[in-house]
């Protein structure tokens, strides 16, 4: 996503959802014939980036979503690349007056915007994980802790969570007809600067993730996932992603942390047999265009 397109953020109470017609896609000079053996991951990130291009959209203050209907991209109008149909996304509406996230003045990149109309909704046909409603929106601190296999390790991270001053968890989960399970938790601070801190201290280095989830075998069953274009990068969004190696257990799980702001996301998939690659990318890319 090396560019994107912006338009005003509303601050009205309920920001209506973006139009479903198709944006104009300008015209371009004709694509080359590429080998017919190409992996279809390539197709599917190169509509990630089409998506990002048109997706996040506003000026200075304004930050929104989009997105492309699968027979707009040539080549893309079947449902064999995996890609889940998620509903049309909108922009959160902004308290009158309040800045974007990432405008120059917010200084602390706070998201203004409420936490639960951030976080992202579930695809269509999928089944919610109600475990995960909390009171109004708003997820206890234990629940979200329970992601994490190690007792030793939850309450190190507990400590670390208050120390930083967390402010709130909300959380939306569901289950697809193919068996996975996904978990998207929103954590927000105080200021942007705590979530750089916490990152720092180990929270999601490269190579592996610091703290082991549930459905992992091993402290070192998860390793970096490369398989990312560097186009599925947001402005302003960091990310570390992992992905469990083999050999597994019943289930595979994916995560992945986001870094915004004010807030970090946890980003977990898991499915038995293995959890699949290309819904899970397309997860953590709309789920960092929201917070971005």
């Amino acid at each position: 996503m090396t560019e994107q397109q912006h338009i005003e953020t509303p601050t009205s109470p309920e920001a209506p959802p973006l139009p479903d017609a198709s944006p104009v896609v300008p015209v371009v000079p004709e694509a080359p014939v590429v080998p017919k053996d190409r992996r279809v991951l390539r197709a599917v990130l190169r509509w990630t980036a089409a998506v990002a291009a048109f997706a996040v959209v506003g000026t200075g203050t304004a930050y929104g979503i989009s997105q492309l209907r699968r027979t707009d991209v040539p080549g893309l109008a079947t449902a064999s690349d995996g890609r889940w149909d998620y509903p049309a996304l909108s922009a959160a509406p902004l308290p009158a007056g309040s800045p974007g996230p990432f405008a120059d003045r917010n200084k602390a990149g706070a998201h203004y915007a409420d936490l639960r109309a951030l976080v992202l909704p579930a695809p269509k046909s999928a089944t919610e994980d109600k475990s995960l409603r909390g009171r109004d929106g708003w997820l206890p601190t234990d629940r979200f802790l329970a992601e994490y296999a190690d007792g030793a390790e939850r309450a190190e991270l507990r400590q670390k969570l208050v120390d930083s001053g967390l402010r709130h968890v909300t959380a939306r989960g569901w289950t697809t007809r193919d068996g996975t399970h996904t978990r998207v938790y929103l954590l927000q601070f105080g200021t942007a600067a705590v979530i750089d801190a916490l990152f720092d201290k180990g929270l999601a280095p490269y190579g592996a993730p610091t703290y082991r989830l549930v459905g992992t075998d091993a402290s070192d069953a998860s390793v970096s996932d490369d398989g990312f274009a560097p186009e599925a990068l947001v402005q302003n969004v960091n990310r570390t992603a992992y992905v469990e190696k083999k050999p597994y257990g019943a289930e595979q799980v994916r995560q992945a942390y986001l870094a915004a702001g004010d807030v970090l996301a946890l980003i977990v998939q898991s499915r038995k047999g293995a959890a699949r690659a290309v819904p899970f990318q397309q997860t953590v890319l709309l789920q960092s265009q929201l917070l971005g």
